[in-house]
């Protein structure tokens, strides 16, 4: 096992575990200073390319932003979303994340599960590839957005969903908008790290998508936290830098690469 595995699941009810997505290296230098887990994640076909969901991302869209992200991340747990599609049946799991793994150069792979892919995570761990599941609110999956985990049946059917991702050999569970009960119940039943997204503190770690904490993705639910508004921040600089061109004021001679 890794060693950045094993640091992440020591911090099981130890320390809590930071993580944001990253498509590029830029990003992914600055997060690397304060982040645990980076996550190259397939929310990028909503983020970067504008797409309603994440269901036409490629496989080649993953990998290409993987291999920028890699630039970035020295200290940091890298972990890249398969996309949908891409982990059907056992044979195609492996030969993909082998691929994604090969190309970016990740520590670990995360999939979304569909109560049924359990084979599949065991599949891709015994190619010796480290992966994370991800139950609850999974895009990939679901149309409609619903909190989960809000009575009985949904309990008690998330928590075995979780043990049998953990049983399969995940070494981490993202937690997507479960009810705060029901995320602190998987978080102390599991062995495993739970990392969660909408669902309450209780969870051994938060993600989020960066660019929402940021405010450039213009999307804030309850559950994101907006740090700073960079949209204002870069719309006022990119306001100044066309008044400066239109006044003749950029470029000046200071910026003149020779002569005048």
């Amino acid at each position: 096992m890794l060693k950045k595995i094993k640091n992440i699941i020591s911090k099981k009810k130890r320390h809590k575990i930071v993580s944001l997505t990253a498509y590029s290296k830029n990003i992914a230098k600055i997060l690397d200073k304060y982040c645990d887990i980076i996550l190259v994640g397939d929310s990028m076909a909503n983020v970067l390319y504008g797409m309603p969901n994440t269901h036409q991302l490629k496989i080649s869209n993953i990998i290409q932003h993987g291999i920028s992200v890699r630039k970035g991340v020295k200290k940091s747990l890298m972990v890249v979303d398969m996309p949908k599609g891409t982990y059907t049946t056992p044979f195609q799991a492996k030969k993909n994340a082998k691929l994604i793994k090969k190309k970016t150069k990740c520590d670990a792979i995360k999939i979304e599960s569909n109560n049924k892919n359990f084979k599949i995570i065991k599949e891709i761990i015994k190619a010796k590839i480290p992966v994370m599941g991800h139950i609850g609110f999974t895009p990939q999956f679901k149309k409609n957005f619903n909190v989960e985990g809000k009575n009985r049946y949904e309990i008690k059917k998330l928590i075995k969903e979780a043990l049998l991702i953990e049983k399969a050999g995940a070494f981490s569970i993202v937690l997507e908008c479960i009810t705060p009960y029901t995320a602190r119940t998987i978080t102390k039943i599991l062995k495993i790290p739970t990392i969660g997204i909408g669902s309450s503190s209780h969870c051994d770690g938060q993600v989020l998508v960066t660019d929402d904490i940021l405010g450039l993705s213009g999307f804030y639910p309850k559950f994101i936290k907006r740090y700073v508004n960079l949209t204002t921040i870069i719309e006022k600089a990119v306001k100044k830098y066309s008044k400066d061109v239109k006044t003749k004021v950029f470029p000046n001679n200071k910026n003149f690469l020779y002569g005048k």
